[in-house]
């Protein structure tokens, strides 16, 4: 009797004995010391489907590079760097197991693929942690490196998931694993919605990978859920070209915008605006600069402390500008343009002798850095807040012109410049604030360009002829004008850059607007008055 109950316990033994040992992660982390890479991928699946989490330290270890073979007995370890020696661990339990020379060990070399791997074994693992940020990014990473072995691990995360949006990444993972599995083709097919749902270039990138694998009745399917991505991809695509040249055409109308000021007043062709931005941008990394040593709390004021400083500076520069030299050049518009020429030669040799001819760094506050995705779009803070803030400057300036008295001389200067000065308006002085006015809105559009674009004593150079395009194309002292114009022209260059090219594109853009200037002389939106129409 006693024979048989050993008999049949150790006929049970040999059943259970290697359900037991596959279970026991230690024998196959051993393994991995004389695996080559194609088996050590096979043994990470294995390793992660016994689903113990105190594999997850070796794996991580493993991927780092930090996994090592003990030559003396042929165990797996891992390891850190103590001086000329390795202090050895236990691979499951973190134990130190003493140091040893370097020699002792022998480094287990991870690949690409092995990499990739272990990323996903790595999210199955820890899909069942109670911390949502890990299950999500354990989700994240199980979708990216898709696994069928991880397939009955994310089931069973996703069966306990509460949360909506971890529960749609784990069931975004499950579908691209399982069309890597031996699934039904009705299950394939279900998962081959939930992917194409996804969106996106990735999505394309997992369908046509999995597509080699897949039953020939699901061929059809996945076909028709990539050109429904990739529809959609050109829609988000057009929505992003608009986006940026909503951004461009804000940063032109920035750079235009006291420009269309001065040209339409004045009838001033100045070619030192481009340096009134530059001057602004210089006040901003002055103005960090001193945060930055004496008040580094209020770095992220750093620009709201920047605008009203920018202003001024280059307010008081344009005044001394136009007092100084523009006012002897009325009624000779050649003349301006070469005298306003020399100056921006003189204000940027000054920049370089000051501050170096090397770019400056400005930083960007804490809420403009960073992006977020719209869509299908990423979209930058700092872009943002420069649209906003253009818009804003915009409508300020339209106000000013049309609720104030001095906008109201400003306009009927503009208009009839002779009957304003038979009125009482002191017509050199309202050109005199209207150049200065024009100059401060320049440095404030340094400030908001100093945040995308290099502050170098060249800045204004790359803006000014793009101005003058955008005010003639305008209209001449008009600020709605200027409005549609500058977005026009942000918009149109952004189209024509992906099939032509930056340089052609401008190219295009500019004779666009020479065709366009024969047929309507004075722009989009001309201004009206008998001064202006004689």
């Amino acid at each position: 009797m006693t024979y048989r109950i050993l008999a049949l316990l150790f006929t049970l033994f040999a059943f259970v004995a290697p359900s037991l040992a596959q279970d026991d992660p230690r024998e196959l982390i051993n393994a991995l010391g004389e695996a080559n890479f194609r088996e050590a991928e096979q043994l990470i699946g294995q390793i992660a489907q016994t689903g113990d989490a105190r594999v997850v330290p070796m794996l991580e270890a493993f991927a780092e590079g930090n996994l090592f073979v003990r030559k003396a007995d042929g165990i797996v370890v891992t390891a850190k760097e103590e001086g000329r020696n390795l202090e050895a661990f236990d691979a499951l339990t973190g134990e130190s197991l003493g140091e040893g020379p370097k020699a002792a060990f022998t480094k287990i070399r991870v690949n690409n693929n092995l990499r990739r791997a272990l990323r996903s074994a790595l999210g199955g693992l820890t899909l069942l942690s109670p911390d949502r940020a890990v299950r999500l990014s354990a989700a994240q990473a199980v979708l990216q490196s898709p696994s069928p072995e991880n397939l009955e691990l994310v089931e069973a995360a996703l069966a306990k998931e509460t949360d909506a949006e971890v529960k749609t990444r784990m069931e975004q993972a499950r579908a691209v694993s399982l069309l890597a599995s031996d699934r039904s083709i009705d299950e394939k097919r279900a998962a081959i919605e939930t992917v194409a749902s996804l969106g996106g270039r990735e999505a394309i990138g997992i369908l046509m990978s999995a597509s080699n694998s897949l039953d020939e009745s699901l061929k059809p399917d996945l076909d028709t859920a990539i050109a429904q991505i990739e529809s959609k991809l050109r829609l988000w695509d057009a929505a992003e070209n608009v986006w940026y040249g909503i951004s461009l055409g804000s940063v032109l109308l920035l750079a235009a915008i006291g420009l269309a000021i001065t040209f339409g007043v004045m009838g001033v062709i100045n070619m030192a605006h481009g340096e009134m931005v530059m001057i602004g941008a210089y006040s901003t990394f002055v103005v960090q600069q001193v945060i930055r040593t004496n008040y580094p709390g209020l770095f992220d004021w750093s620009l709201a402390i920047a605008l009203p400083v920018a202003f001024l500076v280059t307010a008081v520069v344009g005044l001394v500008i136009e007092r100084g030299v523009i006012r002897f050049l009325y009624g000779r518009p050649l003349e301006t343009l070469l005298a306003t020429w020399g100056v921006s030669l003189i204000l940027q040799q000054s920049v370089r002798t000051i501050f170096g001819p090397t770019n400056q760094e400005v930083g960007n506050p804490s809420w403009m850095s960073g992006s977020f995705m719209l869509g299908g779009m990423t979209i930058t803070w700092n872009r943002l807040w420069i649209v906003l803030f253009a818009l804003t400057i915009f409508f300020a300036l339209l106000a000013l012109m049309k609720k104030s008295s001095f906008g109201l001389q400003m306009r009927a200067v503009t208009q009839n410049r002779r009957m304003a000065s038979s009125m009482g308006i002191r017509t050199p002085w309202v050109d005199a604030f209207t150049f200065a006015l024009g100059s401060g809105i320049a440095g404030i559009a340094g400030v908001a360009l100093s945040q995308i674009d290099n502050v170098s004593p060249n800045l204004g150079q790359a803006y000014i002829i793009d101005s003058f395009m955008v005010v003639v194309f305008g209209g001449v002292g008009n600020l709605w004008g200027t409005l549609v114009g500058a977005m026009s022209l942000g918009i149109l260059n952004k189209f024509l850059e992906p099939s032509v090219g930056a340089v052609l594109g401008k190219i295009l853009v500019l004779v666009l607007i020479i065709l366009f200037i024969q047929k309507r002389p004075r722009g989009l939106f001309a201004l009206k008055g008998r001064a202006v129409e004689a």
